[in-house]
């Protein structure tokens, strides 16, 4: 289990903006639930959003007018007998507030403030954030198009908002029952692993940027017409310091030991391990052994803590765990060995 305070340090290097001041003051609270934290990060955003100004959209409308604009729709005019009432029904674009984003943003204060996890004071915060919303509509959340929110310069600074807002409807939400919709007391598992890779490149890209670091495409070593049909290689992260390489692939499963046979033998996860010798191999074209592999595990409540070290066909392949549980200073103690000791 990950310490819910690790979880504010992670979502502040992943989204650099939780580090202003307006949220220091979280990491100095203490959070039995992720549903709280969630409330209290969302509350703190939100209300900064709304000094620097909501996002606004044109959002088309149709209604009954006593002076026309926009497009007049005739046949709607007739149909609803508008023109009875000196009315017509026309159809224009509003530029306003209730905005896809804003709608988003307000659906996931209202599911936070329907938790019974998430204490009073944190609940006060949001609807003193959500009296700015007044305006703004609410939408299914389980209908939430996701691939449909897009960003520009002009409403940059919801991406962490909006990240926010999918790690808890994705991640904190359940299904409904009796009625209400129920939230998980923690974070799924696959949700911490999109944050656990932002945060481990976002760690790096901040106290190394000697090394580079990037989520870099691998091209595969091969040649003729084919290799168009081959997968596209994308590492986690990739550092590189005095030619020397090193891919990390990050993983965070409930188990990171596989068991099987009649005997219960843990080995690791072979398609994980294929994965990085892949990465490495096609990556090391010239088999000059400056390639190394890293598959980085998330610690779990396992007896096995995968701490191993191995040449395999000239590359150096590690497999290595990180504790998430443990004060902060030692994941980031953690994280500065490996970049060290496997880039020296």
């Amino acid at each position: 289990m990950i310490k819910i305070q690790n979880i504010y340090y992670m979502l502040a290097y992943a989204f650099q903006i939780l580090s202003e001041e307006g949220y220091k003051k979280v990491a100095a609270e203490e959070f039995e639930y992720a549903s709280d934290f969630c409330a209290a990060i969302l509350a703190r955003a939100v209300l900064s959003q709304v000094k620097r100004g909501l996002s606004r959209d044109y959002i088309s409308k149709a209604e009954a007018v006593s002076v026309p604009i926009g497009r007049i729709d005739v046949s709607a005019s007739l149909k609803q007998n508008s023109l009875s009432r000196k009315q017509l029904i026309c159809e224009y674009d509003e530029f306003t507030e209730d905005a896809y984003l804003n709608r988003v943003l307000k659906t996931t204060a209202m599911l936070l403030l329907r938790c019974p996890e998430v204490s009073l004071d944190r609940k006060r915060d949001l609807k003193k954030a959500l009296f700015h919303f007044s305006k703004v509509h609410e939408v299914n959340p389980t209908k939430i198009q996701w691939a449909r929110i897009n960003y520009n310069r002009n409403n940059a600074t919801y991406k962490m908002l909006i990240n926010i807002c999918y790690l808890v409807i994705k991640g904190l939400l359940l299904t409904e029952q009796d009625g209400s919709r129920k939230l998980a007391r923690y974070i799924d598992a696959q949700q911490m692993h999109r944050l656990y890779e932002r945060f481990v490149l976002a760690y790096y890209r901040r106290h190394y940027p000697q090394y580079g670091a990037s989520s870099a495409h691998i091209e595969w070593d091969v040649t003729g017409d084919e290799a168009r049909y081959l997968p596209i290689m994308k590492s986690d992260i990739t550092l590189r310091h005095n030619g020397h390489t090193l891919i990390i692939d990050t993983k965070y499963y409930q188990r990171s030991m596989a068991a099987s046979g009649m005997f219960n033998a843990h080995t690791f996860h072979s398609h994980n391990l294929y994965q990085i010798f892949t990465y490495v191999k096609n990556m090391n074209a010239t088999s000059s052994g400056n390639v190394s592999g890293l598959l980085l595990y998330a610690k779990t409540d396992e007896d096995i803590v995968p701490d191993c070290d191995y040449l395999m066909g000239g590359n150096r392949i590690c497999v290595k765990t990180l504790d998430l549980n443990a004060d902060f200073n030692n994941i980031a103690r953690q994280l500065n060995e490996i970049a060290e000791r496997m880039l020296r």
